[in-house]
């Protein structure tokens, strides 16, 4: 009955007396259910993670909440919590959430009188005659008009479940950022540990190289070497001396980075003073890793959450569309008073109270290509969410293959430190007895600088591996939804420009009870 009432050539009167009918007839547009897993991952059992052995005390799926905490620094776990509230990428996305309110607000209104206009006008007239007595009265004028159109197809129901969508997409959004806060400020700071570590080993290495310089001129100035050995110990040495600018060059920017990340000024932060050796530092890493990735843990991702919702939010649209090719029915209504200052002037009050329809019933194709471009754009926005399925899948398996690989390489560099400062005793050892030439020993110096610093570079590779793989897990961003997204500080300023009522302080769903977007604004579990 639904359908053949829409097809209709639309006369008014059958119209007006099947509005009962018309009532009974359904939501337009698909209801939005949540897409499957690419048919790629079916099966998928995480790839390179799978490889991973667990650790004794390996931790479970809690800790992807809070990651970090594995590496037991207090001081990048207070670098986290910082960067995670004042950010001011991250008090962006939270304020996006507070625009989407307001959206949602806006698009609620709609289930009430679309048109409530007050007018009202009060007018003044008077004649001056030449010869004769001037005359003037008042007229007074109000009017209170009203119109509902009333939601028959859903079209408001279905602009509800788009701004709820919208609602739940800036949530996760908001939640991503989260998450990038994490990873970059972990990052950060393990490269910042890694550059100490390696400015360290080179100052080291400066130091030792700068010994057997100074051994070598007092020997040539003796008579008892050759000046080839003075001008190799100081190209060595100097060689050495030059890696170390470009290191203080990265350290700095890498400081001033993680200082506009936590909304500072650029330059060191006074916490992260090193000390202790800074190749202690990179030995704090988990002794295990989640090693089982249900497919339902990229679903959680947040940037896979904000697609997903996007997509629930433009399924929505469609039915919005649709709902434009069939007739629209609105209540009118309208009362008036007038009165004039004359004498005995009555007081007239009009009212008006009635139905209208409207129904486009030759679009020419407008409306129905209309409902079409809609429908396309969900396609379009559902092959981005399998495209984002699989970009996480990848990622994961990106950084679980780096993790995986480099610490097998970093036993072997760990080896091989030894037995290049093995060999450096050896042959310094043989050059004081005169078995051996100092060509052996700049040798042996050279080949213990370069495994240090490939083994310093592989500690901190290590480490930004193992921060990608948390961050492809999408972790880090529930301790988010405990916080108010926006500060007290920045509400009271808000609070004193605009009325916002509760919206600002209202606080976010806790973790998984957000559901799927329904016509109305009811959720779906």
């Amino acid at each position: 009955m639904c359908a053949a009432l829409g097809r209709r050539s639309g006369r008014g009167a059958l119209a007006l007396a099947g509005a009962t009918l018309l009532g009974a007839c359904g939501t337009v547009g698909p209801d939005f259910e949540r897409p499957d897993m690419p048919a790629a991952l079916a099966g998928w059992d995480g790839g390179s993670l799978a490889s991973l052995t667990s650790g004794a005390g390996a931790p479970g799926r809690g800790s992807i909440q809070q990651w970090w905490r594995g590496f037991d620094d207090a001081v990048l776990d207070a670098l986290i919590a910082e960067a995670q509230r004042v950010n001011p990428t991250a008090r962006a996305a939270g304020l996006r959430i507070m625009e989407a309110r307001a959206e949602l607000g806006i698009a609620g209104s709609t289930l009430y009188p679309q048109g409530q206009q007050l007018s009202g006008e009060l007018l003044r007239v008077g004649q001056r005659r030449a010869g004769g007595p001037d005359s003037s009265l008042s007229n007074f004028d109000t009017h209170l008009d009203i119109s509902w159109e009333l939601d028959f197809w859903g079209k408001f129901k279905r602009g509800i479940e788009a701004a709820d969508a919208g609602y739940l997409a800036s949530i996760a959004r908001y939640d991503d950022v989260q998450v990038l806060m994490a990873a970059q400020v972990a990052s950060l700071y393990y490269t910042i540990r890694t550059t100490e570590a390696r400015l360290t080993i080179a100052r080291d290495n400066a130091a030792l190289q700068l010994r057997s310089l100074e051994i070598t001129e007092l020997l040539f100035r003796g008579g008892n070497e050759a000046e080839l050995d003075v001008q190799q110990a100081r190209t060595l040495y100097l060689g050495t001396l030059a890696t170390i600018p470009p290191l203080e060059i990265g350290l700095r920017q890498a400081q001033n980075a993680l200082s506009i990340l936590l909304a500072r000024a650029p330059g060191p932060l006074p916490e992260m003073k090193a000390k202790e050796d800074g190749r202690h530092m990179m030995t704090r890493l988990p002794a295990g890793l989640i090693t089982e990735l249900p497919a339902d843990l990229l679903r959680r991702r947040p940037d896979v959450r904000a697609v997903e919702m996007q997509l629930a939010a433009q399924s929505a649209l469609i039915g919005v569309s649709a709902a434009e090719l069939y007739p629209s029915i609105s209540l009118l209504g309208s009362v008036g008073l007038s009165a004039t200052s004359l004498d005995g002037a009555p007081r007239v009050l009009n009212w008006a109270l009635g139905s209208g329809l409207l129904w486009n019933v030759f679009d020419h194709g407008r409306l129905s290509n209309g409902v079409l471009v809609q429908d396309a754009r969900f396609q379009q926005l559902y092959e981005q969410y399998q495209g984002a399925v699989l970009n996480a899948a990848r990622e994961v398996d990106d950084a679980a293959a780096g993790f995986a690989r480099t610490g097998a390489q970093i036993v072997l560099l760990a080896d091989g430190v030894k037995a290049a400062r093995r060999s450096l005793d050896i042959a310094s050892f043989q050059y004081r007895e005169g078995l051996t030439d100092f060509q052996r020993v700049l040798d042996s110096q050279r080949s213990l600088f370069s495994q240090q610093e490939l083994l310093a570079t592989s500690q901190g590779s290590l480490a930004q591996n193992l921060i990608a793989l948390y961050k492809a897990m999408g972790g880090g961003w529930e301790q988010g939804r405990s916080r108010p997204p926006v500060d007290e500080a920045t509400r009271a300023v808000m609070e004193r420009r605009s009325d916002w009522k509760d919206v600002l302080r209202a606080p976010l769903p806790a973790p998984g009870a957000e559901g799927l977007p329904a016509p109305g604004g009811e959720r779906r579990p």
